[in-house]
C-alpha cells in the first residue's frame, strides 16, 4: 500500500458502524445504560422534533426543503430516531438506518453544513435525558452522537465519491483529487 493509499477507505457501507464504535471505545456498558433511558428519549422526541422543526420551517433555505414533504412522516421519523440514539443497539441495522437517512439527504440535495448546524437541539435534547445520570453516561450519548454524525457524513463522501470516480476513471485517483494530489 502506497502513501497515497489508505486502509481505511476500504472500510464501505454499514461496515463504518462497527469500525467507528471501535474507534470510539463504546462499551457494552454504556450501550446498556443509554438503553435504561430510551423511554425517557421517547417521551422527549416528539418535544425535540417540534423545536427542530419549528427552526428548520423558520428559515426560508432550510424551509423549502420542507416543500411537497409529508413533514408528520417526518417528524415521527426524526423523533423515532432521536429516541434510538438510546436504543442501545448500534449494529448493522442501526447503522443501515443513519446511511439511508444521509443518502436521502444527498438525494434531496440538502447541503450537509443544515443537518450539521441542528445537531445543537439533538444535543440539547439528549442531555436532558442524561440529566442526573453519571458523566460516564452522558460520554457515551456525546460518543452515539458522535457515532450518528461521522455515518450520516459518510453518505456525502460517498456520493461525492462515486460521482468523482465516475469521471476519474476509479476511486484511487478522485480521493488523490480530494487531498489535492493531482
Amino acid at each position: 500500500m502506497t502513501q497515497l493509499e489508505r486502509s481505511s477507505w476500504h472500510v464501505k457501507d454499514t461496515a463504518v458502524a462497527s469500525e467507528l464504535i471501535e474507534l470510539l471505545g463504546l462499551s457494552d456498558a454504556e450501550k446498556a445504560s443509554l438503553k435504561a433511558l430510551h423511554g425517557k428519549a421517547q417521551e422527549l422526541g416528539p418535544q425535540m422534533t417540534q423545536e427542530f422543526y419549528d427552526r428548520i420551517l423558520s428559515q426560508e433555505n432550510t424551509a423549502q426543503y420542507m416543500e411537497g414533504a409529508d413533514v408528520e412522516r417526518l417528524r415521527v421519523s426524526v423523533s423515532d430516531w432521536f429516541s434510538d440514539l438510546f436504543a442501545g443497539d448500534y449494529g448493522t441495522d442501526y447503522a443501515q438506518k443513519r446511511i439511508v437517512i444521509g443518502k436521502i439527504h444527498v438525494k434531496i440535495g440538502l447541503p450537509v453544513r443544515y443537518p450539521l448546524a441542528m445537531l445543537d437541539v439533538v444535543q440539547k435534547y439528549g442531555e436532558l435525558v442524561t440529566e442526573g445520570q453519571s458523566e460516564d453516561v452522558k460520554q457515551a450519548f456525546r460518543k452515539v452522537l458522535a457515532l450518528d454524525i461521522a455515518i450520516f457524513n459518510q453518505a456525502y463522501e460517498d456520493n461525492q465519491l462515486h460521482h468523482l470516480s465516475e469521471l476519474m476513471g476509479n476511486e484511487r485517483l478522485a480521493r488523490r483529487l480530494l487531498q489535492g494530489d493531482l
